[in-house]
């Protein structure tokens, strides 16, 4: 029986987002929030490497590791694929956009520790996708990373302006705000 791709994507982005139910990734969530321009940069950059760590992930363990029989070697194995992808992201935001990469700082060569990624790239192989689905999964992971993280920047911006108790001001209110939309996305848990 085929994959539903739809789903896939749908269930990856909404049902299953990496930071609001799985709660992975949450240090680039809390610490590139503060600017909806700065977690759009982060964003995009997570989504290459999702998505691309996905992809070559999923070579790596079929024709490689499952042919080997070196399947122990897994989570090494990929994070040294994620921590190559993560280093060609780096030195093109470099290259391309500076601004981005002062603002993005320490945050951009965490990518290859940010549990989302190795996630993924594992729970590709634990669900059993197909080469396809894995991308599709990774890809929708990586968008609802993106999704949470933009949303979250919009929500932190405006409380920067708003008129809040002293005592709740930057962190009691970041993290407030951070469950609050957590239990928003438990919204979608019926979805699919």
């Amino acid at each position: 029986m085929g994959e539903n791709l739809f789903i896939i994507l749908l269930g990856s982005i909404l049902v299953n987002n990496f930071i609001m139910s799985r709660f992975l990734g949450i240090c680039p969530f809390l610490g590139v929030s503060r600017k909806v321009e700065t977690a759009v940069g982060m964003s995009l950059a997570v989504t290459f490497v999702m998505a691309l760590a996905s992809l070559l992930t999923y070579l790596v363990q079929v024709y490689l590791l499952d042919a080997l029989g070196l399947g122990y070697l897994q989570t090494i194995v990929f994070i040294l694929v994620i921590a190559v992808l993560v280093q060609l992201v780096e030195m093109a935001i470099g290259r391309f956009s500076p601004s981005l990469y002062r603002a993005l700082g320490v945050y951009l060569p965490l990518i290859t520790t940010n549990c989302a990624v190795l996630g993924a790239a594992i729970l590709n192989i634990t669900e059993g996708y197909s080469l396809l689905g894995s991308v599709v999964n990774g890809t929708g992971s990586a968008l609802g990373f993106g999704l949470a993280i933009v949303l979250f920047a919009g929500v932190r911006e405006r409380l920067e302006n708003a008129d809040i108790p002293a005592v709740f001001k930057g962190v009691p209110s970041t993290l407030i705000a951070a469950g609050l939309m957590s239990l928003a996305f438990l919204g979608f848990q019926g979805l699919i």
